[in-house]
């Protein structure tokens, strides 16, 4: 977490905001998933439950920071869960809150 820190946000209370300059294409979080099975996601707290996301069929909970990235219809990082990792869609200046589109899976 190095190249991001936690700061107020819409996503409870918190959002991630850059501490460096990040360019195009380039990894701005790399996640540290767990993957539940359907009987751990049925026993997470409600608040937990809001920081876990379906892919390809197995069911993650974010860690922090990744959880907090806040969602944007114009987002500047998009998710690439082949290689557990925000990359940026365009240059990320520092202090520039990380956003992406939450509807979206990820591109591959």
């Amino acid at each position: 977490m190095n190249d991001v820190i936690l700061g107020s946000g819409d996503l409870a209370g918190k959002g991630v905001y850059a501490v460096r300059d990040f360019t195009k294409g380039g990894v701005v979080i790399r996640y540290a998933l767990k993957p539940l099975t359907q009987q751990e996601f049925d026993t997470l707290p409600n608040e937990e439950k809001e920081f876990t996301h379906t892919h390809k069929g197995v069911i993650q909970l974010y860690s922090i920071p990744e959880r907090y990235v806040n969602h944007s219809d114009d987002p500047n990082t998009y998710q690439d869960h082949s290689r557990k990792c925000d990359v940026a869609l365009r240059d990320i200046k520092k202090g520039e809150i990380i956003t992406t589109d939450a509807t979206k899976d990820d591109v591959e």
